[in-house]
């Protein structure tokens, strides 16, 4: 049974935080969490982004930053190959320059920035593009120093922007405590890799280590969401996703994202979506035609 795994970050090179660039073996990394916060730009790739009980499509330009403890991850859309997938990830603890640095009345743009990263942040426009900028520059660069002073520039024109988005905006796991997080990280683990197929509620009631009336009153207590309508919604998402990068019939799409019956699909996406699948793709086509005449 796959679970949310806990991974230990251990700086290198004398550095206080791990400055490190990936290739796409990195999005194979499971549905994951750790102590530390984490600034992750997606150099080149696209498909799906996990962050909490959030999911969202990711492409080349992806610039989150994620708090302590928030289980996540990225997967590729495998419906296309992307050999040269690639990611630039920085993680540091909120003691990497001191206990009480962050505390200085300079940096409390700052903090309150790392405080809002706990439903994790999505940032775009300017800020990505300046600060994924910045990143790139500091990815060769070999004075550890001017790396230093370099991200503390980069937080600050985060702090101080405010285009960015809130993902995890109820703050589902990030407010847990330590035992319900390592109660509940797992079982969104368990969604994250097989919403796809069958979903059982007896296996994820038995991961939780409940019973299944048990589970579904903690499940929704916590997501504020029933277990099955979450499901739906990483289908739907998922789907909508399919629809729009790829020219799949509607029944493989309505198949591969875990619905076993068509007609399903169609109510479930319509209700969502007020639009059929068959005409959101159509709609969406015509949009896109339109942003390339005038472009």
């Amino acid at each position: 049974m796959i679970k949310a795994s806990y991974e230990i970050l251990q700086p290198v090179n004398g550095q206080s935080f791990l400055f490190r660039k990936f290739d796409n073996i990195a999005f194979d990394a499971p549905y994951h969490f750790h102590a530390e916060y984490e600034l992750t730009y997606i150099l080149q790739g696209s498909g799906k982004r996990y962050v909490g009980s959030h999911m969202e499509d990711f492409a080349s330009g992806d610039l989150v930053m994620i708090g302590p403890n928030v289980p996540h991850c990225w997967k590729l859309d495998n419906s296309c190959k992307q050999p040269e997938a690639s990611a630039i990830v920085i993680q540091f603890d909120s003691a990497f320059l001191g206990d009480d640095f962050f505390n200085k009345d300079e940096l409390q743009p700052i903090k309150r920035l790392f405080q809002r990263s706990g439903c994790g942040i999505s940032f775009h426009d300017d800020t990505q593009k300046k600060v994924n900028q910045s990143l790139l520059k500091l990815s060769g660069e070999e004075n550890n120093f001017r790396v230093l002073i370099d991200l503390l520039e980069a937080f600050q024109k985060l702090a101080l922007s405010n285009e960015y988005s809130l993902l995890d905006q109820n703050r589902v796991i990030a407010e847990r405590s330590l035992t319900e997080q390592e109660r509940i990280n797992p079982v969104f683990a368990y969604l994250v890799e097989n919403f796809r197929q069958q979903v059982s509620l007896e296996a994820a009631a038995g991961i939780a280590n409940m019973t299944t009336n048990a589970f579904c009153k903690y499940f929704k207590k916590i997501t504020r969401k029933t277990f099955m309508e979450t499901i739906i919604e990483y289908r739907l998402n998922y789907a909508i996703q399919q629809l729009v990068q790829t020219d799949k019939p509607i029944s493989e799409i309505s198949f591969e994202s875990g619905f076993g019956d068509v007609s399903h699909f169609y109510k479930m996406f319509k209700t969502k979506m007020n639009l059929s699948p068959l005409n959101y793709r159509k709609k969406f086509m015509q949009s896109f035609d339109v942003k390339d005449k005038v472009a």
